[in-house]
């Protein structure tokens, strides 16, 4: 195990990091839940002018230590100094006024106000005591959206700009507190590659000014390319951190999960000559997407790959019947089939894993088995009356079949970790016994372990004769489990790869 004295590193190759003043440093903090901990041993050290990526899998106490650091939760013991001083934060607000501020995944912008209005909400800057100084707003939330190099209009509404814009005024929101310190929790969840290399260059800014950064993400990739140091939990414990520079790829996940993990490839298949399972032809959407035709074959795992707002989303919801669209037909094998709403996609055997999954996905108030059992409920009625000890054991199949941790079904999906969350989503739609899934971003804010689970399980789902349409936005992923690649670029398709021509240079060129 790695001393907590020991986590902090020079910067990719550098010694600027070990000589940089030490900002914030927490130890043994420690939290239960009705005398279950979720936390146990709580430490890291964050240095002025860098970035510490947090890590651990889902359950690892991450959030438990981040609500703790912010003054959302009370911890039962352990220590948190800013500056070499003792703090004790009593609310976020209290933490806001010591300098650490926090990007959470879940949005909370006021769609109706200006990009201005939502950055400044409750510290509205004023002309006297009564009038709100709309002009002095502005022009400061022009100067610092020009200060990250975020493209975003400061008078737009919310209401008006895509979620990977609504993600960046949340991350503008926080650095514009002019916080010495700011937690970033899973920030690039909801925005695509252009965005997130913006976000980094405003990490970078931020960094060169002093500001001390810690980073959650599941994505290891960007974990290499942004931050100096790491820190990793696993079981609700500190177990390991240090220079990223000194830890590899395999090196850290084996820290993460306690295990190695082999490098995930699907083995190469041909299907052609092989009849179709499903066929969309000719689908079009007026400024979404135009002409788009995709086949999908028993068995196989068919990608779509393109930038946020290329038409790949809204192309899988007009196809699952949650978008309307202007024109196109579906042939499931071989027969058309009408789909006009997501009752008869799900008539027709195709079920939808959305990407959002606690806006879409769940109803995270009700129970776990009522959110996996809830899309196929005429299944379970006998003369208008619920079997509910068949829906009982298919609920118990369903949670052994995913590996759901969960203490009893009748829980609140709300108290799973996101992995689990994701797998209770995967539940709800194989309950509906579909021959075609589409996963659009199926192991988003999901760990590594769980990721591998994912991958194993629509593997075992096309073995069966089915097949899967997979969004996703992590290259490697969509490269260690599609059989064929079709890249999205402005709604129309700009390509199809597969096999020793499916590569990142090849994806990335052709989607942008």
């Amino acid at each position: 195990m790695t001393s907590n004295r020991e986590i902090q590193g020079a910067p990719h190759g550098t010694d600027r990091v070990g000589t940089a003043p030490l900002l914030l440093a927490a130890a043994d903090l420690a939290k239960s839940f009705n005398r279950i901990p979720a936390l146990v041993d709580g430490r890291i050290a964050l240095r002025s002018g860098t970035v510490n990526a947090l890590c651990g899998g889902n359950g690892a106490g991450k959030s438990t230590f981040l609500g703790i650091l912010m003054g959302m939760l009370r911890r039962d013991s352990g220590t948190v100094s800013i500056k070499g001083r003792e703090v004790d934060f009593q609310s976020p607000a209290e933490a806001l006024d010591g300098g650490v501020a926090i990007i959470t995944q879940e949005l909370s912008p006021f769609l109706d106000m200006t990009v201005a209005e939502n950055l400044y909400l409750g510290r509205e800057q004023r002309r006297g005591r009564f009038f709100v100084d709309d002009r002095r707003m502005v022009a400061e939330a022009e100067e610092i959206l020009a200060r990250l190099k975020f493209n975003i209009p400061a008078r737009a509404r919310l209401r008006d700009l895509s979620v990977a814009q609504s993600q960046l005024v949340e991350i503008t929101k926080a650095i514009s507190r002019r916080s010495e310190i700011l937690i970033m929790d899973e920030p690039t969840s909801a925005i695509g590659e252009r965005e997130t290399q913006m976000l980094f260059d405003a990490i970078r800014t931020l960094t060169a000014e002093g500001v001390g950064i810690i980073y959650v993400s599941h994505r290891l990739t960007e974990i290499f390319e942004i931050a100096d140091d790491y820190t990793v939990f696993r079981d609700g414990r500190f177990v390991g951190g240090g220079a990223v520079s000194e830890i590899d790829r395999k090196g850290l996940i084996r820290s993460i999960v306690g295990r190695d993990l082999l490098d995930h490839r699907r083995e190469a298949k041909s299907f052609e000559g092989a009849k179709p399972l499903l066929q969309a032809r000719g689908f079009s959407s007026k400024g979404k997407f135009s002409d788009i035709e995709v086949t999908l074959h028993p068995g196989e795992i068919v990608g779509l790959y393109g930038l946020l707002g290329s038409g790949r989303s809204e192309f899988v919801n007009a196809l699952y019947g949650t978008e309307p669209r202007d024109a196109g037909e579906i042939l499931i094998e071989g027969k058309p089939t009408e789909i006009k709403t997501p009752a008869d996609s799900i008539r027709a055997g195709i079920s939808l894993v959305t990407e959002d999954r606690k806006q879409t996905g769940l109803s995270l108030t009700a129970s776990v088995a009522h959110n996996i059992t809830v899309a196929n409920l005429p299944h379970y009625a006998r003369k208008g009356f619920m079997d509910g000890s068949e829906e009982a054991k298919s609920v118990r199949d369903h949670i052994k079949r995913f590996s759901i941790k969960t203490a009893s079904p009748d829980l609140p999906v709300q108290s799973l970790s996101g992995g689990n969350q994701q797998k209770v989503v995967l539940a709800r739609c194989v309950d509906t016994n579909p021959r075609v899934l589409i996963c659009d971003e199926p192991t988003r804010g999901v760990d590594e372990g769980a990721k591998r689970e994912i991958y194993a399980f629509l593997e075992s789902f096309v073995r069966a004769g089915n097949a899967v349409l997979m969004i996703s936005s992590e290259i490697s992923e969509i490269l260690g489990n599609a059989d064929r690649i079709v890249v999205f670029q402005r709604g129309r398709i700009a390509g199809e790869v597969s096999g020793p021509d499916a590569t990142q240079e090849t994806l990335v060129h052709l989607a942008s």
